[in-house]
């Protein structure tokens, strides 16, 4: 740059438009903050004087801004949008850049190896199309969740076919033409971004889109996730889940998106689970049911309870918790089906889980039992890695092996003789894996299985992986879709 012509993490100043190293590289934009603090120490700062502080500076690779009085990242936007010209600007830029030795990239792809952006399949070379979520400051749980949910085909075909958003004119032109329930005033719209987020990966066009419209709306929506610290990839997709769930039941344009929902005969009535009101195509996919059974060990009264869910957390048992390794020799290895089985056995309630019995009428010691009472289209896996001590957040870094294919879930159904032989299989189409020691640091990065190919989803780099490379990571998040009437003889 303009001092020490480093080529690495190029921000620029919305003052002056110099252009300095990041402070992770030789610190020059700090700096160049700094020295211009300088001159303004001696004497009482005037409001024109209070303008020209060289506050404010952009990365030009993730494009997000950063304002070095407030040391923090911004999303808000000058009455006149000047940072979005701003950002458009250097996009263009970038675009036009890299048009020119598009052909050279090329050529060197078709020479590449596995992990590449080209595959042999039978003789012929295959454009690898796909794309990663550039990282906008720790925001990489929100990739993980995003490409995890993108490789899941019936929930994002449906959002890449909604319409979208219908512009307005003249003042208002930018806006979106309606409000939600979920979100008031806003004036934002998590399913439209959502939507256009989904329709940029897949295609081709670029190595790396930046989910910056998406985030913004997050952080107006959801302020736990509001500001540049890592979060829980787990908690993330939840809060996303229902918020996407809120707002589709809002209605699109006038029209209801649960009418939308059954026009698609695929998410037929009768699959439906309905959390919070009307079904939408989130409960359709991730929606199942849980019967609680509650049994007072005293007079023996039963207590019957039917939740709906959209993800199952299941604790990984203590005997298998100092096990980190799949090739680790001590003690038998930890699989996807202890998991459930501890999730589903049943268990008798501690002295601060009393159950009210009201036969007895007052709290008496009890059992506790979980059933499937109704499987989901898609099944999700949480497993339950980070738990609390007496002062801090630990991380169970034990391996559990789970089936790429073929997990049968029928001894867990409360009814298993009402269910077909195919109807409680479910191959696997992604993982979400935390690297790391802890919940607020380490990093996610996912692997989802997309028209039969494994691929490692980091951030901006995704790469082609195999079957043994997914078998051996200690998954945080699974993603199972139900298996459509095809014959399969591997089960858990």
């Amino acid at each position: 740059k303009s001092v020490c012509r480093s080529n690495k993490s190029p921000w620029v100043c919305l003052t002056c438009s110099s252009v300095h190293c990041g402070r992770y590289v030789n610190g020059h934009a700090k700096k160049h903050y700094e020295d211009a603090q300088i001159p303004m120490t001696n004497h009482k700062k005037t409001e024109k004087q209070d303008k020209v502080q060289h506050t404010v500076c952009m990365d030009c690779s993730s494009y997000s801004t950063y304002c070095y009085r407030c040391d923090d990242f911004v999303v808000n936007d000058t009455k006149l949008g000047l940072v979005q010209k701003v950002r458009e600007h250097l996009q263009n830029l970038e675009n036009s850049a890299f048009t020119s030795d598009r052909h050279r990239k090329r050529k060197l792809l078709e020479n590449s190896s596995l992990n590449s952006k080209l595959l042999k399949v039978n003789g012929s070379t295959t454009a690898l199309c796909a794309t990663g979520l550039r990282n906008l400051g720790n925001t990489c749980f929100m990739n993980a969740i995003l490409q995890s949910l993108s490789n899941i085909q019936q929930f994002c075909c449906y959002f890449k076919e909604l319409p979208a958003v219908e512009l307005r004119n003249g003042k208002t032109a930018g806006r979106r033409t309606y409000h939600t329930r979920s979100q008031g005033d806003n004036n934002v719209s998590l399913v439209e971004e959502f939507r256009k987020t989904l329709c940029a990966l897949w295609q081709g066009s670029q190595t790396a889109f930046s989910p910056e419209s998406l985030f913004y709306v997050v952080w107006k929506i959801m302020p736990n996730f509001r500001g540049y610290q890592q979060q829980d990839a787990h908690e993330f997709m939840r809060y996303l889940l229902d918020h996407l769930h809120l707002e589709l039941q809002g209605g699109f344009n006038g029209v209801s998106r649960s009418v939308i929902l059954q026009e698609n005969s695929s998410l037929s009535a009768s699959n439906k689970c309905c959390i919070n009101g009307a079904s939408t195509v989130v409960t359709a996919i991730f929606g199942g049911i849980l019967q609680n059974e509650v049994n007072c060990l005293i007079c023996g009264t039963e207590s019957r309870k039917f939740d709906p869910f959209l993800d199952l957390s299941l604790d990984i048992p203590s005997q298998f918790r100092n096990k980190r390794t799949k090739n680790q020799e001590n003690g038998p290895m930890c699989t996807l089906r202890d998991c459930l089985r501890s999730f589903t056995d049943l268990e008798e309630l501690d002295e601060t889980e009393l159950y009210m019995c009201h036969k007895c009428k007052k709290k008496q010691k009890s059992t506790k039992k979980f059933w499937i009472q109704k499987l989901p289209k898609v099944l999700c896996l949480h497993l339950k890695r980070f738990h609390w001590t007496a002062y801090l957040r630990n991380k169970v870094d034990t391996y559990v092996e789970f089936p790429l294919r073929g997990l049968d879930m029928k001894c867990y159904l409360l009814e298993p003789e009402n269910s077909g032989p195919e109807s409680c299989l479910y191959d696997l189409a992604a993982v979400v894996v935390h690297h790391g020691s802890g919940v607020g640091s380490g990093h996610y990065t996912a692997y989802a299985a997309h028209e039969g190919r494994w691929f490692h989803f980091n951030d901006s780099t995704v790469t082609l992986t195999d079957e043994e490379t997914v078998v051996k990571a200690k998954a945080y998040i699974l993603f199972y879709v139900e298996r459509q009437a095809k014959s399969g003889s591997d089960k858990l």
